[in-house]
């Protein structure tokens, strides 16, 4: 069929994936599952990721009723734009004061901020919307999936409900396919004895990268990915763990080598140091290495 990937430029990248997938027949169906990262996989995750700049969102709202709160070391390196300082105080603490912007909300009363923040979200360099800044050939590539029955799961390092409120609008995947880093609950009843349940400022395990991905995936989905896709060195053992898959499983890596339609850079995990450049990795274990710049005839959905 000509018009499958009609976004993939034609050659050995884009041959090596559909190749796989012709040749899945001898796998049952229930065995055919797709993992994919999002930031920097399903969407741009530079200058700023779509979820901190969410959360920043947040702030300042918070902060034009509350002036106080722009003094907290924290949210000021986050108001200043200043990464190093963000850096320098620490990733975890900073993404704790974040959260704490939602604690005692409802699960619902969360995903309609998300919703609201969504509808009026703006690039910050190209000022598109969030659906132009999601990868067109990503969402060609889960339509494929699905023509071959291979269902579809997105595993983030990004927060899971976060991404759940906007999964099945972006990309056609149920919410109750997405794994990502976890925010606690509290369980409560209200005046009345009726039951609540509400956020709090805790995460119920490890940031949802490198291994915990992998460990993640199985206990909340059960299954082994017959095929993964990521772009940093926080996909690395997830993308390992299905091209080892008994079955013989594919392992795909988006490479930002595109600096005139995206960015041009190294991906990294966001919680610890890469032992070594992830590109190099996938070469050496002989994943399918995708180039934005060569494989792509078009990036952006809305492009």
């Amino acid at each position: 069929m000509t018009d499958r990937l009609p976004s993939w430029r034609h050659g050995p990248t884009r041959d090596a994936i559909i190749d796989f997938l012709d040749a899945i027949d001898d796998v049952p169906v229930d065995e055919r599952v797709a993992y994919v990262d999002n930031d920097g996989t399903m969407w741009c995750e530079k200058p700023t990721y779509v979820q901190l700049d969410f959360f920043v969102d947040a702030l300042q709202h918070r902060v034009s009723d509350d002036a106080a709160l722009a003094d907290q070391p924290e949210f000021a390196a986050i108001l200043s734009g200043d990464m190093a300082q963000v850096a320098e105080i620490g990733i975890a603490r900073v993404a704790t004061a974040l959260a704490a912007l939602f604690d005692g909300r409802t699960p619902d009363e969360f995903t309609r901020a998300v919703t609201e923040f969504v509808d009026r979200y703006r690039h910050r360099t190209t000022g598109a919307g969030l659906s132009g800044v999601v990868y067109r050939p990503m969402l060609e590539l889960l339509d494929e999936f699905r023509d071959h029955d291979v269902a579809v799961g997105i595993v983030t390092g990004g927060g899971t409900e976060f991404v759940r409120a906007i999964s099945r609008s972006l990309y056609g995947v149920e919410p109750g396919m997405v794994v990502g880093t976890m925010i606690g609950y509290q369980f409560a009843r209200d005046r009345d004895g009726h039951p609540t349940l509400h956020r709090t400022t805790s995460l119920t395990s490890a940031p949802n990268e490198g291994g915990a991905k992998v460990a993640h995936i199985q206990q909340h989905l059960g299954q082994r990915p017959l095929i993964a896709i990521g772009n940093s060195g926080g996909d690395r053992e997830m993308l390992e763990w299905a091209q080892t898959h008994p079955r013989g499983g594919l392992a795909v890596l988006v490479d930002h080598d595109d600096a005139e339609r995206e960015f041009a850079y190294v991906s990294e995990a966001a919680t610890f140091a890469d032992p070594e450049p992830i590109v190099d990795v996938a070469r050496r274990l002989g994943w399918v290495v995708v180039s934005m710049a060569h494989d792509w005839s078009t990036v952006f959905a809305d492009g």
